[in-house]
Parts: structure tokens; sequence; C-alpha cells
């Protein structure tokens, strides 16, 4: 068992690595750029949130597992680990006041002293600092003294606070789009950050939240209730999730939706190369050449320029981008049938790539348009209804996704499915099961480049263009990170 000497030893470690990481953040950056971006207008900055944060932290772990149940000790413990991580700043402050350190530490500015300060005079300015570190480390380590109940509804309520401060413009955004229904909420908010009586409310209602939320000792469970009750809860649910999503667009306005168009998109294709990478162990990088495809195939045939083909409206031209993408599947996949790991990626990747270079070319310009791409591409219509903005567009793209999220999971059970995930554990032995190789293959390059296509198909129609620049390795390496 440790000595009640060595938890002092341990105040002064965390007081000084405290200390080390809030001037760390500091010198990288971090603090400065956040300096006029309020949490509370007119109080504190996230950049010092950033600054103080770990101060607070290691308050609170310096009397964690303090053998003293002494509350006066347990709080001179946090101040002593709060006034060290004080002094590591107001040395290197000091410092850098005797020493030029900027041409080493180029944030190490005279904009950070000021910010660290509380913008006063040096010395005053130090003497606060040391001040300010030593109540955050004593309201560590009240923190701990706290019920854990209501130390965890003061946490939330200040994280909440942080959050909203600091996404003060976005969510003033979205609530000025909410008619006269914005003057419920805008209070809330300054010029900068929250306003004081915003912050004030807004930790009350949250930590009243939790806390009630944490004290309650009685769960119903699931198997206390009785099937018909099971079924209307599993119903309620998925229908306030199928509302929720419906009602997301003219919520959060264009900008928001803008953001989920892109995002629905790269999920669709996700889902796509689940199942080339995931499904069959496939390692396909030139995943960008069929999402090329779809949009290009797309463009030429809706467009109205003079490279347009059939001039088609986006539901007719849609299954054909859709079916040149698969093709374009099926033709990649049959030169690569022998190839496995390394040297399949590198080959998907040259096919991405040769997609690429070939819509740049001057041979392809007059169809394909060259490095000025395929513009005025028709949007999709239904009657006189024209999704020619985000917020409609979002429930197209929420379609793609149900169908392409649908035909996923019922692949995922059937016996293309287990073929492809046979195949990945060990072809050898899947083809001496009986599993045609070939055919497999082709099938999960096909299925893949399906959704690809489609989502090639969704971008061109979203953007109203396409040029050869969208289609980089990049895309590709961004959706094989969702797998």
């Amino acid at each position: 068992m440790k000595s009640e000497s060595s938890y002092w030893v341990k105040a002064i470690q965390n007081g000084l690595i405290g200390g080390g990481i809030a001037l760390l953040l500091s010198l990288i950056g971090l603090v400065l750029a956040f300096k006029t971006t309020y949490i509370i207008d007119g109080l504190f900055t996230m950049g010092h949130v950033f600054a103080f944060s770990a101060i607070i932290f290691e308050g609170f772990q310096s009397v964690r597992k303090a053998p003293s149940q002494n509350t006066f000790t347990l709080l001179t413990i946090g101040g002593l680990t709060g006034i060290l991580g004080g002094a590591v700043l107001v040395i290197a402050i000091a410092i850098q006041q005797l020493v030029n350190l900027r041409s080493v530490l180029i944030n190490f500015s005279p904009d950070l002293i000021k910010l660290l300060t509380f913008n006063l005079s040096l010395a005053p300015g130090l003497l606060v600092l040391l001040g300010i570190c030593l109540i955050l480390g004593v309201v560590g380590a009240g923190l701990f003294l706290l019920p854990s109940r209501i130390r965890e509804a003061i946490t939330q309520g200040f994280l909440t606070v942080v959050v909203m401060g600091l996404f003060r413009d976005l969510l003033v955004t979205v609530i000025n789009l909410w008619g006269i229904v914005k003057n419920v909420f805008l209070w809330l908010f300054a010029q900068s950050g929250l306003s004081i009586p915003g912050a004030i409310v807004l930790f009350l209602v949250i930590g009243a939240l939790v806390y009630w939320r944490s004290g309650r000792t009685t769960k119903v469970s699931a198997i206390k209730r009785n099937p018909r009750q099971q079924r209307m809860f599993r119903w309620g649910g998925m229908a306030v999730i199928v509302l929720f999503v419906l009602l997301l667009p003219p919520i959060l306005g264009s900008y928001f939706s803008e953001i989920f168009d892109q995002v629905g998109i790269y999920i669709l294709m996700g889902l796509g190369l689940n199942i080339v990478v995931g499904f069959a162990g496939l390692l396909d990088l030139g995943y960008v050449a069929f999402y090329a495809i779809g949009a290009y195939t797309l463009g030429i045939l809706t467009t109205s320029e003079a490279v347009g083909i059939w001039h088609l409206t986006f539901w007719e031209a849609t299954p054909i981008a859709i079916l040149v993408a698969v093709f374009a599947g099926v033709v990649l996949g049959l030169p690569i049938l022998r190839l496995r790991g390394d040297y399949l990626a590198i080959v998907t990747l040259g096919f991405g790539e040769i997609i690429r270079i070939v819509v740049l070319s001057d041979w392809l310009k007059p169809l394909l348009g060259g490095s000025e791409g395929v513009q005025r591409i028709s949007q999709p219509t239904i009657g006189s209804f024209i999704f020619n903005n985000q917020q409609r567009l979002y429930y197209v793209i929420l379609v793609g996704i149900l169908i392409a999220g649908f035909i996923s999971v019922r692949l995922k059970d059937s016996h293309l499915g287990r073929s492809w995930m046979a195949l990945r554990e060990d072809e050898d032995v899947a083809e001496a099961m009986g599993i045609n190789k070939v055919i497999t293959k082709l099938l999960a390059f096909a299925m893949g480049a399906l959704f690809s296509g489609l989502g090639g198909a969704l971008f061109a129609t979203k953007i109203g263009s396409v040029y050869p620049q969208s289609f980089s390795f990049i895309v590709s390496i961004n959706i094989l990170s969702l797998i």
C-alpha cells in the first residue's frame, strides 16, 4: 500500500504534467488559434479551455486514489497540482521575456502571453495566472469530492456550454431559418459565443436533466413488456427516427443539407465498396473509376450542351449510367481474376488513374469536355416538382441509400454473400468446396460498381457539372476509410 507522502509526490508530477500539456497546446498554436472564439461572450474563449482544462483534469487525478479522506487535505493536493501547473507556464513566459524563443517557437508570441495573462501587464498577469491555476486545481479536486451524480451533472452541463459556444455561428445560422420560433432560442447567444444568462440557463437545464436521469433507480426492461408492448415500442421508435430523418433538411437549412448530401453519396459508395473489400476481400483502390463513369455517363446523356447525347431525363439516364458502371466493373474484373493482395490493389489503383487521365485527354474532349468537363446536367423532376437544391436532393440520395442498404443486407446472408466471404477467408479452399471463383469475383466487382455508378450519377446531378479534378485517387481512399 502506498504511503500518504507518495500521493504528494504524485500531485507534483501531475501538476508538472498538466502545465506541460498546457504549454504544449499553447506552443503548437492551438490556444492562439481559438483566441477569438468565445465560449461565453466576454468571459473566456476556446483558447482558455484548451490551455487550462489539463490543469483541472490533473487536479482530479491527483486526489482520485489518495488515501486521505480529509477534505482540506484533498483540496490542498489539488491546489498544489494546479499551482505547479501554473508555475510551468509562468516560468516559460519569464524565459521568453529574457531570451527571445520565437525563432524556434514561432507561436510563443505577445498575443499568446496576453491571452494567458488575461490582457494584464506582465507581473500582475503572472500572479493572476498562478491564482487561476490554483483555483482550477482545487476545482478538479472538488469534483472528486462531490457525489458521482452531481459530478456527472456538472461535467455534462459544462461540456454542453462549451460545445454550444464553440458552434455558435453554425447554430445561429440554423436557428434563423425557424421563423418566429427562432426568438425562443436566439437569446441564448451573444455576438460571440453564448450570452451569460444563456450559458447559466443551459448549464442548469442540462445539469438538471443529467442529474434526474442518473438518479432513476428503475428502468423498464424489454423482458418485462409483453410482445404487443415490445412491437409498439419498436415501431414507435422507428417512426420517430424516420420522422426526424425526413425533417432534417427544413430544420437545418441548405448548408447542412449540402453536407448531408455529400455524406450520403459517400455512404452509398461505401456500401458498394464494402461488398468488394468487406465481403469478398478484394482490395480495390480504383473505386473512384466507377464513380467517375457513373457521373460522366449521366452527364453526357442529360446535358443540354453540344457534347450531350439524346438529352434524356435524370430518371431515364440513371439506369444507363448504372449499367455502364457495372459493365466497367466486369471489364476490370476479367484481367485481375488471378491477382490477390497488394498486386490487386496496384492494378485497381492504375485503373482508377487511367480513367482520370482518359477524361482529361484531348482524344475524348469532343465527348467528355476534357478539362472543362460536362456542364448543365439536368436535375431530377417529378411532374412540375424539380429537385433543384440541396434540401430536395437530400431525399433522392436518401432513397438511393435505402435501396443500396436493403440490397447489401439481403446479399450478406444470401448464398452469394456467403460465397464472397468464403473467398475472402481462403480462395483455394472456397474453390475446392465448389464455389465458382470467376463468377463470384466478377459479381462482387459488378455489385460494387453498381453502387458507385449510382453515387456518381447523384453527384453529377447535385453539382450540375462534372470535372476530372473531382475524381482523384483521394476519393477512393476516403471511401475505403469507411470500411
